[in-house]
């Protein structure tokens, strides 16, 4: 592995890339944590809101040399659905791949954890049914990853690369995974209401009556959870940051 300077040691601040793949995933409750840690973080996004019914776009990802941390969020799409995203799809877990060699953090959600997984040996494949709504999850390490309940939308599941640590799982999926200097989620926690929102207006309604659920029980359960919701996720960051983020300037500091 090549080691890279943090960005950390020359601004004074920790710098993050959300790499957005649709425009209804914005940072939400994620980002509201890194900015209560000190974080600046740009938004990247791959599929623009006119490209959404034809997402096969062209895309030149950032240079992830000038982060911190890369945090790849959710789609609607598959990994493996090359017909449909392989334009930019490949270049991606090429990306994240190379990142993670050179040092760069990554926090990979949902998608992004799927993402994460494929880059790094393991593999993406269809679930037996959808994992949609909130979810408690059985927790190896609950004083960083509590147990939930967390917000689930997926279609599709995990395999864990032959290096990872399954660190979190429930009878859908395994939830959480470790690798290097990365942390894959099969959940959301990011989510609030607005997101929640956008995804039921372009598509989430039927996607929901296929499911047999209800969209209002669901709305109305999420606004039950976002308090608490929230403490989880600063939680879940909080501790990301002082076991992955800092963990190399930690060591250099002691060397």
């Amino acid at each position: 592995m090549v080691k890279r300077p943090f960005v950390s040691e020359y601004c004074g601040f920790v710098q993050a890339l959300f790499i957005q793949h649709d425009h209804l995933s914005p940072p939400a409750m994620v980002g509201e944590a890194l900015v209560a840690l000190g974080y600046e973080f740009d938004e990247f996004l791959v599929v623009p809101k006119e490209k959404f019914s034809s997402p096969n776009v062209k895309v030149e990802l950032p240079d992830y040399r000038g982060y911190d941390l890369l945090v790849p969020m959710g789609a609607p799409w598959s990994v493996y659905d090359t017909a449909t995203i392989g334009n930019w799809v490949l270049d991606e877990l090429a990306y994240l791949g190379d990142a993670l060699d050179h040092g760069v953090a990554i926090l990979g959600l949902c998608f992004g954890g799927q993402l994460l997984a494929k880059a790094t040996g393991g593999d993406v494949v269809r679930s037996p049914a959808p994992e949609i709504g909130w979810h408690v999850i059985h927790s190896d390490q609950p004083t960083s990853i509590p147990s939930g309940p967390w917000f689930q939308w997926h279609y599709d599941r995990i395999a864990v690369p032959p290096l990872a640590t399954v660190v979190a799982r429930n009878a859908a999926a395994v939830q959480a995974f470790r690798i290097g200097r990365a942390l894959g989620l099969q959940f959301h926690p990011e989510i609030d209401l607005a997101t929640l929102n956008g995804w039921l207006d372009n598509g989430g309604h039927e996607e929901l009556l296929e499911a047999g659920l209800d969209a209002d029980v669901l709305i109305r359960h999420t606004e039950a959870e976002l308090v608490s919701a929230r403490v989880r996720t600063r939680r879940l960051i909080e501790s990301f940051h002082q076991e992955v983020v800092l963990a190399p300037a930690a060591s250099q500091a002691s060397a």
